[in-house]
């Protein structure tokens, strides 16, 4: 996905920019171009539900307009700690964070967040996209911390995560299927997600959610951390939002959202995929309530196509497309 010339009138438009911003402007659903440091105070404290961050991690790498110079580890730290204690005052009692980080960084990350918050978990995810390495492994694994404000009190859907696995062995008891099915599509296991995903797909070209930007999450993955960690009608913070990715998922998932970006043509981006999410609400890889293995797509198609025959007998399309996803 690009923007062209044509378009960016009307998208800049669209987008909120820092220096605008005072008490009494509305932020929620809108993209903010700005530094964070700049916006956080025009974020309410205690009134954000969840928050994802994917922030630089420590490499040298440039983000269009801008830098991310590598440093020590103590100075990536000091960095993080820059924003992250003032991010956390914006959690409601009850709210949750996740935190996308790699290897070099994911240590850092940790240390930083346990100084605010109650860690529960590490999920460490599949990129298959990736240059070879010749004299390392390639890397091929990213890591995001799942912390709380509080440990007593916060939500966590799994029913809304499950994943539908093909049953490649099926076990029988009794000559019944044991903890699987056997439809017309084929043999199929609804599981409970474990904190290793590897059924996630990098934006490759082909795909409508990719852009340009080079450290672009998943529209699936995010899907899963605002289904499992929040409610329709929450409102979900991104404080480096790239691309849009956060917002576009929030808004096709019936969430609110806020989201700040630094650099006015990732912002264009995200108005863009905002607009088109409003013509097109999928998301690759989750249909039907579950999320899928790679490499299905053929079944879920197959699915759908069995699902539309009965819209002859309904009236209201969009609703009962609006059940699909």
């Amino acid at each position: 996905m690009t923007v062209s010339k044509e378009e960016e009138p009307a998208l800049k438009k669209k987008i909120l920019y820092s220096s605008d911003i005072n008490p009494d402007t509305p932020i929620i659903n809108r993209i903010i171009n700005g530094d964070i440091l700049d916006v956080l105070d025009f974020v309410p404290d205690g009134s954000i539900d969840l928050i994802i961050i994917d922030p630089p991690y420590n490499l040298s790498k440039t983000f269009n307009s801008s830098k991310f110079s590598a440093m020590s580890d103590g100075n990536y730290e000091n960095y993080l700690r820059s924003w992250f204690y003032r991010i956390c005052s914006k959690l409601k009692p009850h709210g949750s964070l996740y935190m996308c980080g790699d290897w070099k960084c994911s240590s850092s990350q940790q240390r930083i967040i346990e100084e605010k918050l109650t860690i529960l978990n590490r999920i460490t995810w599949q990129r298959e996209k990736g240059r070879g390495a010749k004299s390392n492994w390639k890397n091929a694994m990213e890591d995001i911390w799942f912390a709380v404000k509080n440990d007593k009190n916060y939500y966590f859907d799994v029913d809304a995560v499950k994943m539908k696995r093909q049953v490649i062995a099926p076990y029988k008891e009794n000559g019944k299927p044991k903890d699987w099915e056997d439809t017309q599509d084929g043999k199929f296991r609804i599981t409970f997600p474990s904190n290793f995903w590897d059924d996630i797909s990098i934006p490759f070209w082909s795909m409508p959610e990719n852009t340009d930007h080079p450290t672009q999450k998943p529209e699936k993955l995010i899907a899963k951390l605002i289904l499992a960690s929040s409610k329709p009608g929450d409102i979900i913070f991104d404080p480096f939002v790239g691309s849009g990715t956060t917002c576009v998922v929030a808004k096709k998932l019936g969430r609110q959202f806020i989201g700040v970006e630094i650099d006015e043509e990732y912002c264009m981006w995200g108005i863009k995929r905002l607009n088109q999410a409003d013509k097109d609400n999928e998301i690759q890889g989750y249909n039907g309530g579950f999320f899928w293995e790679r490499n299905t797509l053929h079944m879920q198609i197959k699915g759908k196509k069995k699902d539309d025959s009965s819209l002859k007998s309904t009236t209201n399309k969009k609703q009962f497309y609006d059940t699909l996803f």
